[in-house]
């Protein structure tokens, strides 16, 4: 699943004994992923398109991920493996059930989902509810043990801040997830607009008119959540073939430190509650908390601005700067350089054109000159 956008944490996973020489390249790499779980979070937090929201939560998950394994140790190295394996299951399964439903009724949009009634496609709906549970840690999924695993190598950590920007994630996680399912599940028909009718692929809600179309897409839903559900149980065998005894060696939790997994996981069921009272209960605006803050929505729905940054960057560094200063090489170096031994050429010609113009008189009159010189010289 999103093979590319993972490729960076494999290649880090692959380099890990190299980096973790460094106690300087893995405290970066700590806040680099800090960073992207948290942006990327609080842009899934606002977005409507269901695509995007998946998109964004892959950013998050990948920042999990080098977070656990700056972590260090044979403990955060299978952590952030471990939940590189288990989120491409679950985060197939969310962008094939989404795909379903964009197929179904020819939308993106999550209330407009919701308005058509998706849920009635009952396949995707009980497997995009599975991939969100996962998404989110909750148990017996696969997600519940690989989070589990990165808050126990987190807590490890002597500076708290990381372990409280991983918990913090935890919450956001659940929270943009279920803000999702609670949107197409229920629907809060003036929170949506006006109810909608056929879809427009022709595809049935049930499958009845096209079963063969319908199971073609369903089938692979279906084994996609049997990992999701499954994949968890085969930690040890997975930890055992990823780092073996090595991983004995090192004390994953000590007292003071066993409590985070649980705490992430009482986070999560937070998250997922407060999305169901913005989003879930019989009655609500379908309006998070965030929405309600003009400046904070407008700052997650434009991505923190980074893409306002980046145009400034270019417009200013890049095309009024080095760009400019490439113009300015070009026109005054290369250019004005040729020119000049243009112009040179030019006016050498115009010399020389001169002197040999086939004027007599002139060079009469130099002969003369010069032979008038040369008697007073040796004569006089």
């Amino acid at each position: 699943s999103a093979t590319m956008v993972a490729a960076g944490v494999y290649l880090f996973a692959r380099l890990f004994p190299f980096f973790s020489l460094s106690p300087t390249a893995m405290t970066a790499f700590l806040a680099i992923g800090a960073i992207s779980m948290f942006l990327a979070s609080t842009m899934a937090m606002v977005d409507r398109d269901i695509k995007k929201v998946w998109a964004y939560s892959t950013i998050s998950q990948l920042g999990f991920m080098i977070m656990a394994l700056a972590a260090g140790g044979y403990g955060g190295y299978f952590a952030g493996v471990f939940h590189l394996t288990t989120h491409a299951g679950f985060k197939a399964l969310l962008f094939l059930c989404s795909g379903v439903f964009i197929h179904a009724y020819g939308t993106n949009d999550i209330y407009e989902l919701g308005r058509h009634g998706c849920r009635r496609l009952r396949i995707p709906t009980i497997c995009i509810i599975l991939g969100a549970a996962a998404l989110s840690g909750l148990p017996p999924l696969s997600g519940f043990f690989s989070k589990e695993a990165i808050m126990a190598a987190l807590a490890g950590l002597s500076n708290p801040i990381w372990l409280g920007a991983g918990l913090l994630g935890v919450f956001l996680t659940a929270y943009y997830a279920f803000r999702v399912i609670f949107v197409i599940c229920f629907p809060q028909p003036y929170a949506t607009g006006p109810a909608g009718h056929s879809n427009s692929s022709g595809l049935s809600h049930s499958g009845d008119h096209h079963p063969a179309q319908y199971w073609v897409m369903a089938w692979p839903l279906i084994i996609l959540a049997a990992v999701t559900a499954l994949l968890g149980f085969f930690e040890g065998p997975l930890e055992h073939f990823l780092v073996g005894r090595l991983i004995a060696t090192e004390v994953h939790e000590s007292g003071h430190l066993a409590w985070a997994p649980y705490v992430a996981l009482v986070l999560a069921v937070a998250g997922l509650g407060l999305a169901w009272l913005e989003f879930g209960r019989r009655g609500v605006r379908q309006i998070g908390f965030v929405e309600r803050v003009p400046f904070l929505y407008n700052l997650f729905a434009e991505r923190w601005y980074l893409d306002h940054f980046y145009r400034l960057l270019v417009d200013r560094v890049i095309d009024r700067g080095i760009s400019y200063l490439f113009y300015e090489n070009d026109n005054r170096v290369i250019d004005g350089g040729i020119d000049e031994m243009c112009k040179g050429t030019v006016e050498s010609g115009r010399i020389i054109a001169f002197l040999h113009s086939g004027m007599i008189q002139y060079r009469l009159l130099v002969t003369f000159a010069v032979l008038v010189l040369l008697s007073l010289y040796f004569f006089l």
